[in-house]
């Protein structure tokens, strides 16, 4: 995860929505606590923790839109999460993350089960676990 010729820096980011959508999701502070054993673990460098309870259904999460405003700042290089599905379940939000790898400012994308990196395979995947993340709200609004 880390190279040490060329330390990144990275956001944590735990997200619970107030809807019933994440019933089943660990509370933000679970969240952080479990993320937070892996970077100990990992000796990762953090530049920040960023938190909040909104639904990730539509764009417009303002602590979400502040942490990719400022990794396009070159502030953070990677985000740490639980599940990919705390970053995304709509699609503007999954093509925002996909073009910051894509033009180099986004590094890594990391949970405590998997590291996704700036290579084509890597990045189909996330966009596929956050495509299935919104296939989920879409269905359970039928």
């Amino acid at each position: 995860m880390k190279d040490n010729t060329n330390p990144l820096e990275y956001f944590i980011y735990a997200r619970k929505s107030s809807e019933s959508e994440d019933r089943q999701v660990l509370s933000i502070e679970s969240q952080k606590n479990e993320l937070q054993e892996l970077v100990n673990k990992d000796q990762l460098s953090i530049a920040g923790i960023k938190e909040e309870a909104h639904s990730a259904k539509a764009p417009g999460r303002p602590v979400f839109n502040e942490l990719l405003n400022e990794v396009e700042q070159n502030k953070a290089q990677g985000v740490i999460v639980w599940n990919v599905d705390r970053l995304s379940r709509n699609s503007v939000d999954t093509g925002r993350l996909i073009y910051l790898f894509d033009v180099g400012k986004l590094q890594e994308v990391i949970t405590p089960s998997q590291v996704f990196r700036n290579t084509p395979n890597d990045k189909f995947l996330l966009s596929l676990l956050c495509s299935q993340a919104k296939l989920d709200n879409d269905n359970k609004a039928i």
